[in-house]
């Protein structure tokens, strides 16, 4: 229950926010209220679409129209001025400066044309006050050393396509704390974070919230880390919040029976059986290597090397899931996109009896059909000019597949089965929540019907009740059409669920295998007992 309180640094009050031309708005944020009190943590939960981000977006003032154009919109107080009625001057004063933002998706929220240096920077002039090049630039390298990013002096000249999921993510964790905000909105802020770093983050920002005493409005789909972190927690479902109370008590005593099915919703089970143990490998990978050169000077020379992927061997079978988890950095991503010929390799890779690494860009073009992927940043991944059903319908047409009509038919199934209305087809990617996107680019590696797909962290984005229909729709295609997964993720609650075995990735090296059961209840190498203790703590 809504209840006024006079201390609170932000306050929400009946906000309203719908889409679309008059006369067909479709109302996304109904007439919310939430309060944020000064030194404390709520988080924002709820599934994809309910209206989350949205709402994090209203608070900035970040939506491409004016909040308050519409009617009965209500407000956004924060220290006692509506946000809704400041001039954009005065928010520009606000946004990374009183109230700092970690988008969910960096890789679109960072700009891929400027190094790090120099967009960790700019927060620190426009708010810290710090113009001196040299005082910028170690202040950037202390920012990102104080979020867990390695050798953070290198990392400064690189460009966001340089650094890994997590990285990037960090990246925008250090840039919304640059100035020591009084808010911090974070939006699903550890969603591409792998365990232990995320164990970390969630360290650091509660350090920094104490330290600082700083507010957090935290936005996530992770009821682990909300039970862990939060002070209070709002429940959001269809653009309303359904339930509010404190965060011992909501995980003891749920009232609303959404808020009990969104804490009924862990992932559980087990794959299906594989349908032949000693089967010959579908992929079989031996000795792959992933280097890539570090030039430097006026020649740039090659100096050294980032060895991505070093010797990494490994087998698939028809109908077998293969997990590989690890740091962000650790070479998962890289080592999925050279299985398929995305990334140039050294070894060998072997699907069925086809030799990938000898074959011609035709040849390959050929096979694309039978090896999808379903990449981790689902908006970078969607052409932002192509609708959904074009997306989904794309690989059909590019491999002369079926019919028109057929292809059609066939994507409007493909939507169905990741739980979008076939509806969507005449859409685009941004009009929809990122596990709406994540589900949009799922249906596009599931229409194609592949032998083999390369999921990169394919739930990383979705709410936990979604996971859960999505791991077992996964599971269910798997039994029926002996699909094989190379399954990659930093949840390894997701990863136990979904694969039969697991390779443990550090530094672009398997530090250990085996059966996925075994692996997690025994533990041999000491970086998987730090895995596994991070996602369980």
């Amino acid at each position: 229950m809504y209840q006024e309180v006079e201390d609170c640094l932000l306050n929400i009050k009946n906000l309203s926010v719908a889409f679309g031309p008059a006369g067909r708005r479709k109302t996304v944020v109904d007439r919310v209220c939430l309060q944020v009190r000064p030194r404390e943590t709520m988080a924002l939960v709820g599934e994809s679409g309910s209206g989350k981000s949205v709402t994090a977006l209203s608070v900035m003032r970040l939506l491409p129209y004016p909040v308050a154009s519409h009617p009965g919109a209500g407000r956004i107080m924060f220290s006692g001025r509506n946000l809704l009625e400041l001039s954009e001057s005065e928010m520009r004063e606000i946004r990374g400066g009183r109230i700092g933002m970690v988008f969910q998706e960096p890789m679109t929220a960072l700009n891929p044309l400027h190094t790090i240096v120099r967009q960790v920077s700019e927060s620190l002039k426009l708010h810290g006050g710090i113009v001196h090049r040299e005082e910028l630039r170690e202040k950037s390298r202390e920012l990102l050393e104080m979020v867990g990013i390695d050798d953070a002096g290198r990392r400064l000249e690189a460009f966001p396509h340089q650094l890994s999921g997590g990285q990037r993510q960090r990246v925008m964790i250090a840039m919304a704390l640059a100035n020591r905000p009084d808010l911090l909105i974070a939006d699903e802020p550890t969603t591409a974070l792998d365990v232990t770093v995320q164990a970390q983050v969630l360290e650091l920002l509660d350090e920094l919230k104490e330290r600082l005493g700083m507010a957090m409005l935290f936005i996530t789909h992770d009821l682990g880390i909300v039970r862990r972190h939060a002070d209070r927690v709002a429940v959001m479902t269809r653009g309303k919040i359904v339930e509010t109370a404190a965060r011992q008590e909501l995980f003891s005593a749920p009232r609303h029976p959404y808020t009990r099915k969104l804490l009924d919703a862990e992932p559980a089970g087990s794959p299906p059986p594989l349908p032949d143990a000693k089967a010959d490998p579908l992929l079989e990978a031996e000795k792959l290597k992933v280097w890539f050169p570090i030039r430097k000077g006026f020649l740039q020379r090659v100096v050294d090397y980032v060895k991505a992927v070093d010797g990494v061997s490994l087998q698939i079978r028809p109908g077998e899931s293969l997990g590989v988890v690890g740091e962000s950095g650790s070479g998962k991503s890289t080592l999925g996109f050279s299985l398929l010929r995305l990334l140039p390799a050294t070894g060998s890779i072997r699907f069925g009896d086809r030799d990938l690494v000898a074959l011609g860009e035709k040849q390959l073009r050929l096979l694309r059909r039978h090896l999808q992927v379903v990449f981790q940043d689902p908006f970078a991944s969607l052409s932002p000019r192509l609708t959904v059903g074009q997306i989904v319908g794309e690989g059909l047409k590019l491999h002369n597949l079926y019919t028109p009509a057929e292809r059609e038919a066939r994507v409007a199934a493909a939507l169905s089965e990741v739980g979008l209305e076939a509806g969507i087809t005449n859409r685009y990617p941004h009009e929809f929540s990122g596990g709406q996107r994540q589900r949009i680019a799922i249906a596009r590696a599931l229409v194609m019907q592949p032998r083999l797909i390369v999921l990169d962290e394919p739930t990383s984005s979705l709410d936990r009740s979604v996971q859960a229909q999505v791991i077992e729709l996964l599971r269910d295609l798997q039994a029926r059409h002996r699909l094989s997964y190379l399954f990659i993720s930093h949840d390894l609650k997701v990863v136990k669920a979904m694969c039969h075995r697991v390779l443990v990735m550090y530094r672009g090296r398997i530090v250990e295998e085996g059966d996925a059961a075994e692996l997690f209840s025994r533990p041999r190498h000491p970086y998987t007992q730090s895995l596994l203790a991070a996602a369980l703590q």
